[in-house]
């Protein structure tokens, strides 16, 4: 059994919000209870190092004591150190008192078949050992690199908690479900989906996690005759089927940046709605979909490892200007686009979170000078 001080709640994310009064009003959102952070700290990059390890813990820390309540991580990122790395910056924050537990939004993904701390001698003895610990037939394990069965995801759940040294994972997400579809039928896709879901919802009953979601890269922004297409409101759909209205499928993480705008300027989303009795269909950009669905948005790759910045124009950095650093100005346009909830940045070094959370100082720009500025 949980308790209320094993995640993330109303409560605590909002005594949090409280302490950043001084940074913009919009800076904290709203969503399912949560107030959750316009600025997320990612943790992708690095190395697999001592060094980088060392640089992520001071770096949550700092991140933490400056406004930054949404913590972004993966079981398989960098061999499993990145999840460690985020267990003990939590545990120095609670053992501190910087931080309570109800306060901090903990987000974690499972799919991927993990290595530990390094790359295994024998890559085909690793796989096979992990189906035979699992009982799992080798075609569940795609491409022998990754799996939604629901046992793994179990047991992946488990490692993960072990892991951030947890009780409760606040939002899980199936990493890029979309690589199924390089190995399966999309029938077979959506049967091993359905049944993913359902042991999401299991597991959250239990209380492992809080809410889970899909993170992707591809397959909410590519076309609708694309293989890899994730359609939005399908998967609300089946969660609906499989859990209630009450339902824990609530997140969805994409990648968004000034290079990647396609969440807000193609519209490949289908959805229908009733509208004076009638029936409409419509096709939408991602971002609008998902706010319509009631799903919280989660921009990943906020500045693109920085690459995003050698290819914006001039004129738009000046238009978004009077920010110290072009990173500053990019994490405000993110923040400021309408349906997203949190932009992601990876940040290990405190010198690099200093610099970026100067982005939540000020309010977003008007709605009306976003939408020039993407037609620059």
């Amino acid at each position: 059994m949980t308790n209320q001080t094993d995640f993330a709640t109303q409560t605590g994310t909002e005594r949090y919000a409280q302490r950043f009064a001084h940074l913009a009003p919009d800076h904290f959102r709203a969503r399912y209870g949560l107030q959750m952070s316009s600025i997320g700290l990612g943790t992708y990059q690095g190395g697999v190092d001592d060094t980088t390890s060392a640089g992520y813990v001071e770096s949550i820390v700092a991140a933490v004591e400056r406004g930054c309540n949404v913590i972004d991580t993966a079981v398989n990122y960098r061999h499993m150190r990145s999840e460690r790395d985020v267990g003990a910056a939590l545990a120095h924050l609670f053992a501190t008192g910087l931080a309570q537990r109800d306060e901090l939004i903990v987000c974690t993904k499972g799919g991927f078949l993990p290595y530990d701390g390094a790359p295994p001698e024998d890559r085909l003895g690793f796989v096979q050992a992990r189906l035979e610990e699992l009982d799992l037939a080798p075609l569940e394990m795609a491409g022998g690199v990754h799996c939604i069965a629901p046992a793994y995801l179990s047991q992946q759940i488990g490692v993960s908690l072990t892991n951030l040294g947890l009780k409760t994972i606040d939002v899980y997400y199936l990493h890029n479900p979309e690589t199924q579809l390089q190995y399966v039928t999309p029938d077979e896709f959506r049967a091993r989906l359905r049944t993913a879901f359902e042991r999401l919802e299991q597991e959250a009953a239990d209380g492992r996690i809080r809410f889970y979601g899909i993170a992707t890269w591809d397959g909410l922004r590519v076309g609708r005759n694309d293989r890899r297409f994730l359609p939005l409101s399908q998967l609300v759909e089946m969660a609906r089927q499989v859990g209630g209205e009450k339902h824990r499928f609530r997140f969805v993480q994409f990648p968004y940046n000034l290079g990647m705008l396609d969440a807000v300027t193609d519209s490949n989303q289908p959805f229908e709605r009733i509208v004076d009795g009638k029936q409409q269909k419509l096709m939408l950009p991602l971002l609008a979909a998902a706010r319509q669905l009631g799903l919280v948005a989660v921009g990943s790759a906020g500045l693109m490892q920085r690459e995003v910045l050698d290819n914006v124009p001039d004129e738009v950095m000046e238009a978004l200007g009077g920010w110290e650093t072009d990173a500053q100005a990019a994490i405000h346009f993110n923040r400021s686009t309408l349906a997203l909830t949190t932009t992601l940045v990876g940040m290990s070094t405190p010198g690099h979170v200093r610099e970026n959370l100067r982005a939540a100082e000020r309010v977003g720009i008007d709605a009306k000078v976003f939408w020039e500025l993407l037609k620059e």
